[in-house]
């Protein structure tokens, strides 16, 4: 008499060996050969590194792709297509932009354009730089300028915005033998903002200003504008990660001022400003995060008037970058 199975467990009929299994215990003992590599191997730490590194290097990118984080390596700026051109519109812009022999594709003129001084420079810069100029009416310039954009009768196609690195931008400031003064950005997302930030930091010897690599202004045709041609002379760099730039130049002697209105030193009694030191400026609705703000050795305030709630985040940094430089003029 058969004995009946555990409750619930199937028996499978036997229908003999199948094809092709024979060779399975052998394959077990002979094993898979040699471990690879932890570079070679595509979803290891190694092998992702040297896989960026190797497109960082196809790429023409300069530098270190293979170091360490903290020792010269660099991220990647903004992705652009190759097609991503800005619009450079207003006299001042435009001019600055062909001093700076950014290689710009087209110069627009307006039909009938009022011929002074700046245009006739910018005409010529063109014409030897064999940069084409095109006649255009004043309502296709309009168009390129955009809804709330004043062209003064002149555009300049440029490339998108070339970004510097961080850590090469504090390099090259030290190896001119200079005193860092930079200004960096935590949540600004207004372009015009940025623009009127890098004209500020031109105007007082700032050497460049940081942005963060997400939820930021960048430098676009709004920015240029506001910049009034700043944009040209003065470096934007590009940080991967804000709070990891901050640590690493604090590491190389630089001192980081946070702006916020309730800080702990007034702006005034700033004894930093003879030291190497990036200003950050925080948005005006939410001001400094919390993790930038962890990281600054001193935050500073500005000193208002009771019945001011705060100051737009353009005329904070101007005011900062202001002091700053006077206190440096004053101690030399």
């Amino acid at each position: 008499m058969a004995k009946p199975g555990r409750p619930g467990a199937g028996k499978g009929k036997k229908k003999g060996p199948l094809k092709g299994t024979g060779g399975h215990s052998r394959k077990a003992l002979e094993g898979k050969g040699p471990t690879p590599k932890a570079e070679d191997r595509a979803w290891h730490v190694a092998g992702k590194r040297k896989a960026a590194a190797e497109r960082y290097a196809a790429a023409g990118g300069k530098g270190r792709p293979g170091a360490a984080p903290g020792q010269g390596q660099r991220s990647p700026s903004k992705a652009k297509s190759s097609d991503d051109t800005e619009i450079v519109t207003g006299r001042n812009s435009v001019l600055e932009a062909l001093r700076a022999k950014i290689p710009a594709t087209a110069l627009y003129i307006a039909q009938r354009v009022e011929m002074d001084d700046r245009v006739k420079e910018m005409l010529a810069i063109a014409t030897h730089r064999d940069i084409p100029v095109l006649e255009v009416t004043r309502p296709e310039l309009d168009r390129m300028a955009g809804f709330d954009g004043v062209h003064q009768g002149v555009a300049l196609k440029v490339p998108p915005y070339e970004y510097a690195h961080p850590q090469d931008l504090l390099e090259q400031i030290i190896d001119r033998g200079e005193m860092p003064l930079l200004v960096a950005l935590d949540g600004i997302t207004d372009p015009r903002n940025l623009g009127a930030i890098i004209r500020s930091t031109g105007a007082f010897g700032g050497h460049g200003v940081i942005l963060p690599q997400r939820r930021s202004a960048s430098v676009n045709s709004a920015a240029w504008k506001t910049s009034a041609g700043a944009a040209a002379r003065v470096p934007v760099a590009l940080a991967g990660n804000l709070n990891a730039t901050l640590k690493d130049f604090k590491k190389q002697g630089v001192f980081v001022l946070g702006l916020a209105g309730d800080g702990e030193v007034s702006l005034p009694e700033l004894e930093l400003a003879d030291r190497p030191v990036v200003i950050v400026v925080g948005s005006e609705g939410k001001g400094l995060s919390r993790l930038v703000t962890e990281n600054c050795d001193q935050i500073v305030s500005i000193p208002i008037h009771a019945a001011t709630e705060s100051l737009n985040a353009g005329i904070a940094a101007s005011v900062a970058l202001y002091q700053v430089a006077t206190l440096r003029t004053t101690k030399e």
